[in-house]
């Protein structure tokens, strides 16, 4: 009930469509159950009198009826699918919206694949459960009450004796039915599954190929897939099993109505129009059960996609506005302190992954964060834009506490180059300015030529305007971070945040980015999460973490003379002896 009451939500803003389906519905039923009286009238008023007229009139009457229906099934069509677009697009754009808002957090429990079916496997089963309930599904269960009722009408003891056969078909549809949502969830589940290798696989076909692992990969994709078919075959079992057996108690109802009917005829109780008519509404009665039956997958497949969509539309960001939340005011500097802060993925029983951090960063101040894989420098530098809280502790931005104003105005105020270098299809033009679509052409130009990308673009065939393939396909890993890093700087943030952005840039291109960002950020706060210790030499403090803890914290001089675990790193990259800088 909770699903459907979610179905109903989302069907309201198209109520009059819908209601206008169930009108042009009720007119249709109500069509279909005259036909049958039409055929008892013409065969007792007319074909047994001999009276030409009867049968004339009726049929014509009959024939007008068809034709209206037709027109009336059309209009019920219409309507049905209008609500059923209208609620799939409605849903997308609530899944959408809502993984927007997702935060880290909830994404890294999250796979892309999964993301992907609810968006359009799932959706697409709730439009046909939406399209197929106001029309079939609707009509169905009113041609049962409606020819069940002409039943009793024409002849009560006839009614009594099928009776028990349609409850029993009830029962047995109920069950079928009751057994098949969740299969068929478990068949949704599965093709989670073959989404998620097939995402992997595409997104990673070159590493496959580079490694020659297409046989592994395929091996892997054939048992997601063998999966996914062994469920399917035994949704497919059932519904095979659920026809014949229903058709099998349609045939047993008929001979049970021709046998009775028969004998009643005989004796003068029963004319046989009266049969014809009776025969006519107990297939009504019985054909929208089977019709139902057939349409169960449809609606099992529907309610366990509106189920698996529930997961994403209840979900609650782990990262949002507090109530008291204030928007960041404009002229605030860009100072952020780490006091005492801790933190951990997954709440209290995982693993702590930064201890007791305490670092501050001033505006015209660039913060290098050195250390190990693992050592948990990128945690460390997301936890600023607050794409995670912190555990305990307090992070500080713009002189307030982070949890206390609203995301959009920090992150707003805030320039992130993530480790990926992330592009999407479109321009040069378009890319750069990802963050600023107003930005001028002056404004974009001079981005790029600070992340030392405007010569290369101005070789491309079509400059600035040189298209992008999906996901940066048409460009190298290091002209990729640099048109990531010109997006970054055309935002003009208070706080800039390279996220080791520049490791596919050859030495002599990261010192020239390196000049260019010292040149334009002496209002700006920089943080520079680095591998290569050559990017953090200038940098005004050099945090070493290790293990999540801040080990050493200086100024390359410092350091050198201070901590060891500096001096190894510089050694083991730079060359031990090497005249300190």
């Amino acid at each position: 009930m909770r699903d459907l009451r979610r179905l109903i939500g989302f069907v309201k803003p198209y109520w009059r469509l819908a209601v206008m389906a169930l009108v042009m519905l009720s007119a249709l039923v109500a069509m279909d159950l005259a036909i049958p009286r039409l055929v008892q009238h013409i065969i007792d008023q007319g074909i047994a009198k001999n009276d030409r007229s009867v049968v004339v009139q009726t049929a014509l009457a009959m024939l007008g009826i068809s034709a209206v229906s037709t027109f009336v099934a059309i209009a019920n069509n219409v309507f049905s699918v209008r609500v059923g677009e209208g609620v799939a697009r409605d849903l997308r754009e609530a899944l959408f919206l809502r993984i927007q808002h997702y935060s880290f957090g909830n994404l890294d429990r999250q796979k892309t694949g999964q993301l992907l079916v609810r968006l359009t496997s799932d959706v697409s089963a709730v439009k046909a459960l939406t399209q197929v309930s106001l029309r079939i599904g609707t009509r169905a269960p009113l041609l049962m009450l409606g020819s069940l009722f002409l039943m009793f009408t024409t002849s009560r003891r006839l009614a009594m004796t099928v009776l028990p056969l349609l409850v029993v078909t009830t029962a047995l549809i109920a069950f079928f039915v009751i057994r098949m949502e969740p299969l068929f969830r478990l068949v949704q589940q599965r093709l989670d599954v073959v989404n998620n290798v097939l995402q992997e696989n595409i997104a990673g076909a070159r590493l496959v190929k580079a490694l020659v692992r297409a046989e592994h990969e395929g091996k892997r994709f054939l048992v997601a897939n063998e999966d996914m078919t062994v469920r399917s075959i035994a949704v497919m079992r059932l519904m095979a099993t659920m026809s014949p057996v229903l058709t099998m108690c349609i045939n047993i109802g008929v001979v049970i109505v021709i046998w009775l009917g028969g004998l009643q005829s005989i004796q003068g109780n029963l004319s046989l129009g009266q049969i014809v008519a009776f025969t006519n509404y107990l297939l009504t009665t019985m054909t929208p059960l089977v019709m139902m039956t057939m349409l169960s997958n449809t609606w099992a497949a529907g309610l366990a996609s509106l189920r698996r969509m529930e997961d994403i539309l209840e979900s609650v960001p782990d990262v949002g506005d507090a109530p008291h939340a204030e928007a960041l005011g404009e002229g605030a500097p860009g100072n952020v302190a780490f006091d005492d802060v801790s933190f951990r993925y997954g709440g209290e029983k995982s693993d702590v992954v930064l201890r007791n951090i305490t670092l501050a960063g001033a505006p015209g101040k660039t913060i290098a964060i050195l250390g190990s894989t693992g050592a948990g420098k990128s945690t460390l530098v997301s936890l600023i834009p607050r794409f995670y809280d912190v555990t305990s502790g307090a992070l500080r931005a713009f002189g307030r506490d982070v949890r206390d104003v609203t995301q959009d105005s920090l992150v707003g105020r805030i320039g992130f180059v993530p480790q990926e270098s992330v592009l999407f299809s479109g321009t040069v033009r378009d890319n750069i300015r990802y963050g600023r679509p107003s930005a001028s052409e002056e404004d974009v130009v001079r981005a790029a030529k600070a992340a030392q990308a405007h010569e290369f673009i101005e070789k491309l065939p079509g400059g600035y305007d040189s298209r992008v393939e999906q996901r940066g396909g048409n460009f190298s890993g290091g002209q990729k971070q640099r048109l990531c890093i010109a997006r970054a700087l055309l935002v003009d943030p208070k706080v800039l945040i390279l996220d080791d952005s520049t490791s596919a840039v050859d030495v002599e291109t990261e010192t020239k980015i390196q000049r260019a960002l010292a040149e334009t950020s002496k209002e700006r706060t920089t943080f520079v999460v680095a591998q290569r210790i050559s990017t953090v030499l200038e940098a005004d403090t050099i945090v070493v973490l290790d293990k999540g803890r801040i080990v050493a914290s200086g100024t390359h001089r410092e350091l050198m003379e201070s901590s060891p675990d500096y001096r190894e790193i510089y050694d083991s990259q730079l060359g031990a002896g090497l005249a300190e800088t």
